[in-house]
């Protein structure tokens, strides 16, 4: 929402007061210290409000800026991942943009819900560098073809694959198994078995009828900052 569009809604609210008996242009200006011509030519949409203005304006009316916001805008941008049944959690399925980039995950966002067990989301290891405890922890995408084939036979194209994105370190999962890994290349997500090499990830894939790809590494990032998750499980449609 645009700070017109508040300023539209905190004029709607002040009106309807007025319109109610409950505030007149003069009593508001008496309440804020503005001159009443300054309050009526807000109202009239003569003129608009400094930020400070419509703090002073919310602090005497008793309204907070959440009282100006559309109920649905609030509702599209929540975050938000209804309770599921006992024993399960639900997991959202998001573009694979928003797993590489968003800690939170808002409704608007929210593609489809999977249910998990919470046995087995509970039961995996985390292992975390860097900042990661304001990140939603689990994230379902969907891979495209190439993406897919890459990884064949471990994944197939459409796959759904879960990313554990508390888990964006280089440390084996399991003894002698390379860790199958979302990244993020420029905001994109890429999967694959990582490898560093200098200043570089190698993201090697499983079918070695795909190259391997290059990803260099920014001044000051880490591999961690690329890496949004490991892959915890893989759902094949049939």
């Amino acid at each position: 929402m645009k700070f017109k569009n508040l300023q539209e809604n905190l004029r709607r609210t002040l009106r309807q007061r007025i319109d109610e008996g409950e505030l007149t242009g003069l009593g508001l200006a008496e309440q804020t210290g503005f001159k009443q011509a300054h309050i009526c030519n807000f109202l009239n949409r003569k003129r608009g409000l400094s930020l400070d203005g419509m703090d002073r304006v919310l602090r005497v009316q008793h309204l907070s800026v959440l009282d100006l916001l559309d109920p649905a805008e609030i509702n599209k941008r929540a975050s938000m991942v209804p309770p599921a049944e006992e024993g399960f959690e639900n997991v959202v399925l998001v573009d694979a943009s928003v797993a590489a980039t968003e800690p939170l995950i808002v409704n608007m966002d929210v593609k489809d819900m999977l249910k998990f067990r919470k046995k087995f989301l509970h039961g995996l290891r985390s292992e975390t560098e860097g900042s990661r405890s304001d990140w939603e922890r689990f994230v379902l995408i969907k891979v495209d073809a190439r993406q897919g084939m890459s990884m064949y036979p471990r994944l197939l194209p459409t796959a759904s694959v879960l990313i554990d994105r508390h888990y964006n370190s280089l440390k084996p999962y399991r003894k002698g198994e390379a860790n199958m890994y979302a990244v993020n290349q420029n905001g994109e997500c890429k999967v694959g078995y990582v490898e560093t090499v200098s200043n570089q990830i190698l993201l090697r894939p499983h079918n070695q009828a795909y190259p391997v790809e290059v990803i260099p590494l920014e001044d000051g990032k880490r591999v961690s900052d690329y890496l949004i998750g490991r892959i915890c499980f893989v759902g094949v449609e049939t």
